[in-house]
């Protein structure tokens, strides 16, 4: 049998360190308040010390930083900002197809990043009538009592909304869902139709509906037209059909 090369076990050496920071990385995702070495290191299933060499050498590029006073660590500003760009660019690329949806209907799109159990919206078109509803890029909105947050909970198993949105929500109007059965049979609906309407659960006068999807790297995002409720009832279907086919059209860009 043929030795290996020492040039191949140093190359593979190199992709086990790459995989390994990889990994520290990942652990630190949607962790603002960042985490112990000891607790990054259960995560990765790596010796501390192992997890202290790496996370030494990825403070040095920025990609993760103290995490003050609490002797933790995050992610940095190097990493923050390759992850802004990429948003930024989908973003882009988006807002063309976000543009023509919000012509055809004559109202607000709304384009939003799932954190965790709510929406944080990255774009919007304002729609055209005098009466329409407008929200500001940045505001954040619960999953469960919207149409954007319904459609990407219908993703997920019935185990996984249990443990993201909790049993009980607060009822933010008479239509609202407040427990997890009533939210489940919803979604079961959601599933078969492949979109989410909102009627009226969020904010009362105002309904909507909702797709979700994956942007090219893997990460939910949801689109959502939301419409007085004067203009609402009666043009969910048509406004679906309309928010399906935009939703293909990017699936079919991201390939």
């Amino acid at each position: 049998m043929d030795k290996e090369k020492p040039a191949d076990k140093s190359e593979k050496s190199q992709i086990q360190v790459i995989a390994r920071a990889a990994a520290v990385l990942r652990a630190l995702e949607e962790e603002p308040d960042g985490l112990s070495l000891g607790e990054i290191a259960k995560r990765v299933d790596l010796a501390r010390s192992t997890v202290q060499r790496i996370v030494g050498a990825l403070q040095q590029e920025a990609f993760v930083m103290a995490a003050a006073p609490n002797s933790r660590v995050r992610l940095g500003p190097a990493i923050l900002r390759m992850a802004g760009s990429v948003q930024s660019d989908f973003v882009a690329m988006a807002h063309p197809h976000l543009a023509d949806l919000g012509k055809e209907l004559g109202e607000t799109v709304d384009f939003a990043v799932v954190r965790k159990d709510h929406l944080v919206f990255i774009d919007q078109i304002t729609g055209s009538h005098r009466l329409r509803t407008v929200s500001s890029v940045g505001d954040s909105f619960p999953l469960y009592c919207t149409a954007n947050g319904k459609a990407y909970l219908a993703q997920l198993a019935d185990a996984e909304i249990e443990q993201l949105v909790g049993r009980q929500y607060e009822k933010r109007t008479p239509n609202t869902h407040t427990t997890l059965k009533a939210l489940l049979g919803d979604l079961a609906t959601v599933r078969k139709a492949g979109y989410a309407i909102d009627r009226e659960e969020h904010t009362l006068g105002i309904g909507a509906v909702g797709v979700a999807l994956r942007d090219p790297f893997g990460n939910a995002v949801a689109i959502s037209v939301p419409v007085p409720s004067q203009r609402f009832y009666g043009q969910e279907k048509r406004m679906a059909e309309r928010l399906l086919k935009a939703k293909a059209k990017l699936e079919a860009m991201i390939g």
